[in-house]
């Protein structure tokens, strides 16, 4: 299967991928709330999503994306990362592997076109339920901020 290649491909590439995202992810004005997080635990955080993308996008269920976004959000929440901010870097994160496929996989047959596309879905679906409870996790974050 051409998509699980390319999974295959991103997950080798890890390292380089992580690097370049979290200079982007520095680097922005609309994601400068991450400069409040320790690097070594962004890198950490970084890397796994790259490293481990075949377990994200085949093996994880959406309770697990629920678990782990939601505790990532309430961390980033309490650490000062505001809700746009997050949702910048989880743009940064899908543009970036994005323009890393264009570079090293793009497709010149049908087949490979098809197995693009199959990915995308699978990569969009796992960003946007990601986005989406680690948002939850902000937001519960901020009610006990303000109930203590």
């Amino acid at each position: 299967m051409i998509a699980l290649k390319l999974v295959r491909l991103i997950e080798a590439n890890s390292q380089e991928l992580s690097h370049g995202l979290m200079e982007k992810i520095l680097s922005s004005e609309r994601s400068s709330d991450y400069r409040k997080v320790p690097e070594m635990e962004m890198r950490n955080a970084v890397v796994d999503i790259y490293q481990h993308l075949s377990d994200w996008l085949l093996t994880k269920t959406d309770s697990d994306i629920e678990l782990r976004y939601t505790r990532l959000g309430e961390l980033r929440g309490k650490q000062g990362v505001t809700p746009s901010h997050f949702a910048w870097a989880i743009v940064l994160t899908k543009e970036h592997l994005w323009g890393f496929l264009q570079r090293e996989a793009f497709a010149e047959h049908a087949v490979e076109l098809f197995g693009e596309l199959e990915l995308q879905r699978s990569l969009d679906r796992f960003f946007d339920h990601a986005l989406y409870y680690a948002l939850l996790g902000l937001e519960r974050a901020r009610k006990e901020a303000k109930a203590a």
